[in-house]
């Protein structure tokens, strides 16, 4: 009891600090929505608020109605964007099908290598081996095509969007309750205009994965620009430069890190999106893991659960090691490390014979000899 009253003697103290900290016109304005409220629902009745047949405001009905004269009225604006989406995921798709899995792992390797060190390439090539090795490639090649078309069509359109929110305080307001709706907003409400406005198959799957996934990199870029020191713009703008210069040249490489934390940040919501863009008949590894539930079949849900786990791994720590700058890499630059840099250095060994004696370098230094 003693610690109840504790919990609700700091309730009271923290409530009445609030209403002090209040100005005025604030408090006039809670006092008036109480009763306000009070009224309304002496009106209307406490039974007319607890009915879910006849509900007050009819919220549903207005949004269906929405819906009908969007679908009835500019379908064909929707169908529009519907083709360079199929385009690009065709695209990537068939990109990825055509390369064959030791193929596919050896540039995986080797490009994980280059990004940051052999430790990323092991642990990439062995998520995608995992993937091979349980039956899952083409599925999850289907995913990775699905998942890396809705990232880059999110950073194509959402990080110029941060950066006009991160250098314009109306923009950020206005777009912030969008995100916060589109963040908020249960990701099983999408498929419905979804589906109504570009019908079921891989292409919705990419808009919804787009609509689900868009916001962390909008509000990372906004937080990164933002996050740049004023005193670097202050001495960009004193030189002379223009407002694109020090965006080029500043801003962006100074919130690249940021930037990179919300690519990432979309790139495992899109991976989220897997499984509910299933219901809309996207395949991939998705439908593996819906069949396996709708049949109660443990053998299909594992191979399409583990295989998803293997894919947002190796996508995690890959898109994680490309925000690695050259002070990360003690100020070597990307081309002189990993397989780039071993084979500019073979080339070079090989053209001066390993000697460099075109330009001395490489000569020991003899002493200066003493005056006679």
């Amino acid at each position: 009891m003693e610690g109840t009253d504790l919990v609700t003697g700091e309730a009271e103290h923290g409530l009445r600090r609030a209403w002090q900290a209040m100005g005025h016109p604030a408090r006039y304005l809670v006092a008036l929505a109480v009763a306000a409220l009070i009224v309304f629902t002496w009106i209307v009745g406490v039974e007319s608020l607890l009915d879910e047949n006849n509900p007050i405001v009819p919220i549903g009905e207005w949004a269906v109605g929405a819906l009908d004269w969007t679908v009835e009225n500019l379908r064909g604006v929707f169908q529009a964007i519907r083709e360079p989406v199929a385009t690009l995921l065709d695209t990537a798709q068939d990109g990825l099908n055509a390369v064959s899995p030791p193929v596919f792992l050896l540039v995986v390797a080797l490009a994980s290598w280059q990004v940051r060190d052999m430790k990323l390439a092991l642990i990439v090539t062995s998520c995608f081996a995992v993937i091979a090795l349980i039956g899952a490639w083409t599925p999850a090649m289907t995913t990775l095509a699905i998942v890396a078309t809705a990232v880059l069509l999110c950073v194509v359109i959402g990080i110029p969007i941060g950066i006009l929110a991160g250098k314009s305080g109306a923009t950020a307001v206005a777009i912030r309750p969008v995100l916060d709706l589109m963040q908020t907003t249960p990701s099983f409400v999408y498929l419905v205009p979804v589906v109504s406005l570009f019908g079921i198959g891989n292409v919705p799957g990419v808009i919804v994965t787009m609509i689900y996934a868009m916001p962390p990199v909008i509000r990372l870029t906004n937080l990164g620009i933002r996050e740049v020191p004023a005193d670097m713009v202050e001495a960009s703008e004193a030189f002379g430069a223009s407002d694109w210069q020090t965006l080029r040249k500043v801003q962006i490489p100074l919130a690249t890190p940021t930037i990179m934390a919300g690519v990432n940040q979309t790139i495992m919501m899109s991976l989220a999106m897997v499984v509910v863009g299933s219901m809309i008949s996207v395949s991939g590894l998705g439908q593996l893991v819906l069949r396996g539930i709708g049949r109660l079949d443990m053998n299909i849900a594992t191979v399409g659960g583990l295989g998803i786990v293997s894919l947002a791994v190796a996508v995690d720590r890959f898109s994680q090691a490309l925000a690695t700058t050259s002070r990360d890499r003690n100020h070597v630059r990307w081309h002189q490390t990993g397989p780039i840099g071993l084979a500019c250095s073979l080339i070079r060994r090989l053209s001066f014979g390993g000697s460099h004696d075109r330009s001395g370098a490489g000569r020991p230094v003899q002493p200066p000899q003493a005056a006679t």
